[in-house]
């Protein structure tokens, strides 16, 4: 296998013994790197921080919706799991990482945007 490389690549070299463009091409591997991790790689890091810090930072009495989509109050807060209130009274266990969204914030904000 790594005959057949070392093959390939000789028969890819310029026959005139000049580079061939092969510094254009580092540039362009390069160049594409760095797009990848400002536009991809950078903002999903950040994004996982802030859902981090939120999570760490819930207490009882917040009002979150769920992954699921689940709207509830926080009634305890243990060390990985939170028991919600639900509408109907109904209590649920969930997992801290299934905490989205702080509902509350989302509902300040649609209010103002009513208001408008």
């Amino acid at each position: 296998m790594s005959n057949q490389l070392l093959n390939f690549v000789i028969l890819m070299q310029n026959p005139e013994g000049g580079e061939g463009g092969g510094t254009s091409f580092l540039i362009m591997i390069l160049l594409m790197i760095v797009v990848f991790y400002f536009f991809m790689i950078r903002p999903q890091t950040r994004k996982a921080k802030e859902q981090k810090k939120f999570r760490e930072n819930l207490k009882k009495g917040d009002k979150i919706i769920t992954i699921g989509g689940i709207h509830g109050k926080i009634l305890e807060v243990k060390e990985t799991t939170l028991i919600i209130q639900t509408e109907g009274e109904g209590r649920l266990r969930i997992e801290k990482s299934a905490a989205a969204v702080d509902s509350s914030a989302q509902l300040d904000e649609q209010t103002a945007i009513q208001q408008k």
